[in-house]
């Protein structure tokens, strides 16, 4: 094989005055009529909620520590009684969702990323519903303290 013809079939994939090369593979194998969301179809779904999660988190966290902080050293009583307001309640049932969902979406990304055996679909499945039991656990115990008065 020569230089030339080794050449002549790397034009093939070049793109216009031999800029950068381009893929040879159709459209549609290469995401733009697809996507771009590779065989799964929803890689970009899953990193943006983790991202969105992570950045609702933010605020809600600083009003939970400023909270917390604000309660001082109070007994129990108090900490009922600040949670059975209805702004307390409401915010910290939708910081457990979110915490919980974060942690989902961050466990199924460690476990899709670093198992490659025949425990990672079990392991999925653990994850999601201790994760689930959680949260679920938590907006009951905020529940029943909110009404409980």
């Amino acid at each position: 094989m020569t230089e030339d013809s080794a050449d002549c079939s790397c034009t093939a994939t070049r793109g216009a005055a031999g800029g950068p090369p381009r893929s040879a593979a159709p459209p549609a194998v290469r995401g733009t009529s697809s996507g771009g969301f590779g065989s799964a179809k929803r890689g970009v779904d899953a990193w943006r909620a983790e991202r969105v999660t992570a950045i609702v988190l933010v605020p809600l966290t600083l009003w939970l520590v400023a909270s917390l902080v604000a309660l001082g050293g109070g007994d129990r009583a108090a900490f009922t009684a600040w949670l059975g307001q209805p702004l307390p309640a409401f915010l910290t049932i939708l910081m457990l969702i979110i915490t919980f969902r974060h942690t989902a979406l961050g466990l199924q990304v460690v476990i899709e990323d670093y198992i490659h055996s025949a425990v990672k679909i079990p392991l999925l499945i653990t994850s999601h519903v201790v994760c689930l039991t959680a949260c679920v656990a938590g907006v009951l115990a905020t529940l029943e303290i909110t009404f409980r008065r």
